[in-house]
C-alpha cells in the first residue's frame, strides 16, 4: 500500500511540477513579487493543495473514472460541469503549449541554443512517451519526480544557509520590483491553487481513476499534496533570498543552481527539462483522452494533432505566457475548488464505506483465486458487488490492474 501511495504522490506532484514551477517562474511571480507579503500567500497555497490533492484523487478512485467530464458530470449541476469541462480543456492545452515554450527557454538559458531545438526535442519526446497506456504514462512522470526534490531541497538549503543576502527591507524592494499580473497575495494565493488544480485535475482524475481503493488514492493525493506544499515553500524563502540577483531570469532556480556548483547547473537543467517534459506529457495525454472519450480508437491521432498545434502556438514567449496565461486560468479554478470541495463533503461517507467494501471485495476475489470461496463468503462477496456504486465488470477490471 506504501508503494502505491508513494507512485500517486509522485505522479501527482510531477503533474504540477513543470516548467513554471521548477524553474521558479511561477513562485516568482505569484509569491515573491508581493515580497514579504507573498510568504503568507505561499503557505495559505500549501494548505488548500494537500487538501484538495486528497480530494480530487479520491473522488477519481471512487468513480473509476477513466476522464475529468466523468466527475464533473457526476459531482456539479450541468452548467457548472460544463464550464469546468470547457476550462479544463482550454487549461490543457494552454499549459500544454506553456511547457514547450519552457522547454526552448531552458535549453536556451543554459547552453544558448535556438529556442526552437528544445521545443521541437520536446515534442518528439511527448509523442512517443503518448503511445504508452495509462499506467505506464504514471510511472513515467512520477519516476522523474524525485529528482527534482533534491535538487530544489539542495539549492534551498545552500542559498538560506549561505546567510550573506541583503537586509529584508531591500530583498523587500527588489521583491516587488519584479512586478506581477495579479492584484493582492491573497489572490495569488488562491489563483495559483485554482490554477494548478485545473492543470492537475484532469490527469489526477485519470490517475485515481485507475486506483481500486479511493482510501488509497486520497492518501496518495494528500502525501502529494504535502510534497508539493514544502516544495513551494522552500522554493518561495530561497527566491525571495536571491531575489536582487535572479528576479529578472527567465529560469531564476536554475540561475541559483548554477551559482552553487557549474555542474550543478548542468544536471539541473536537464532535470527541469525532465519536469518539463513530465507536464506536458500529462496535460496532452489527459486532453487526448478527453477529446476522444467517445470514440477511444482515434486517440493517438488526436494526440498527435493537439501536440503540433500546441508546439506551434508555443512561441510567444515563456515568461509572458506565464504571467498572463496562467492568472486567467486560475480564476477559473475557483469554481474547481468549489464544486470539488463541496461535493467531497457530501459524500465523504458513501466514500470511505466504499472504500472499506471494495477493500472487503479485493480480498475475497484474491481468496476466490487461490481456491474456493464458501457458500457463505460468496453470498457475501455478491452483496458487496450489488452495494457497490461500481458494476461487476468494473469491479472485476479494477481489481486486475
Amino acid at each position: 500500500m506504501i508503494i502505491q501511495i508513494l507512485r500517486v504522490a509522485f505522479a501527482f506532484v510531477g503533474i504540477i511540477i513543470g516548467a513554471g514551477f521548477a524553474s521558479g517562474q511561477e513562485v516568482m511571480q505569484y509569491f515573491v513579487s508581493f515580497g514579504v507579503d507573498g510568504i503568507w500567500g505561499v503557505i495559505v497555497s500549501a494548505v488548500i493543495m494537500a487538501v484538495m490533492a486528497l480530494i480530487i484523487l479520491q473522488l477519481g478512485s471512487y468513480f473509476n473514472a477513466g476522464e475529468h467530464g466523468e466527475v464533473f458530470r457526476r459531482v456539479s449541476h450541468p452548467v457548472f460541469s460544463k464550464i469546468l469541462d470547457i476550462g479544463v480543456v482550454v487549461t490543457l492545452f494552454s499549459t500544454g503549449f506553456v511547457m514547450f515554450a519552457g522547454a526552448g527557454s531552458n535549453l536556451n538559458q543554459q547552453w544558448g541554443l535556438p529556442l526552437w531545438i528544445g521545443s521541437v526535442l520536446m515534442v518528439f519526446l511527448v509523442i512517443a512517451a503518448g503511445m504508452l497506456d495509462v499506467d505506464k504514462v504514471t510511472t513515467v512522470i512520477g519516476a522523474i519526480t524525485p529528482f527534482i526534490i533534491v535538487f530544489l531541497t539542495i539549492a534551498s538549503i545552500y542559498t538560506l544557509m549561505k546567510g550573506d543576502f541583503s537586509p529584508v527591507e531591500q530583498l523587500d524592494a527588489a521583491a516587488l520590483a519584479v512586478g506581477t499580473t495579479l492584484p493582492h497575495w491573497a489572490v495569488a494565493a488562491v489563483n495559483y491553487v485554482g490554477f494548478n488544480l485545473m492543470v492537475a485535475v484532469s490527469m489526477a482524475v485519470v490517475i485515481g481513476g485507475s486506483m481500486f481503493n479511493p482510501r488509497v488514492a486520497g492518501r496518495g493525493g494528500l502525501v502529494g499534496g504535502v510534497i508539493l506544499g514544502f516544495l513551494i515553500i522552500i522554493s518561495a524563502l530561497t527566491l525571495f533570498a536571491a531575489v536582487e540577483e535572479v528576479g529578472q531570469d527567465d529560469m531564476p532556480m536554475l540561475t541559483i543552481i548554477n551559482n552553487l556548483s557549474p555542474v550543478a547547473g548542468q544536471v539541473m537543467a536537464v532535470v527541469i527539462y525532465g519536469m518539463i517534459f513530465n507536464t506536458a506529457l500529462g496535460m496532452f495525454y489527459a486532453l487526448g483522452r478527453r477529446l476522444t472519450a467517445k470514440n477511444p480508437e482515434r486517440f493517438r491521432l488526436v494526440y498527435v494533432i493537439t501536440v503540433v498545434v500546441g508546439f506551434v502556438l508555443s512561441f510567444v514567449g515563456f515568461k509572458n505566457l506565464v504571467g498572463y496565461v496562467y492568472p486567467v486560468l486560475g480564476y477559473i479554478g475557483l469554481l474547481l475548488i468549489a464544486v470539488m470541495m463541496v461535493a467531497w463533503v457530501r459524500g465523504r461517507v458513501r466514500i470511505y464505506n466504499e472504500s472499506d467494501r471494495r477493500m472487503r471485495i479485493a480480498d475475497l476475489l484474491q481468496i476466490g483465486h487461490d481456491g474456493a470461496l464458501s457458500e457463505a463468503e460468496q453470498a457475501v462477496l455478491r452483496q458487496e458487488i450489488q452495494d457497490s456504486n461500481l458494476d461487476e465488470e468494473q469491479i472485476k477490471a479494477a481489481v486486475k490492474k
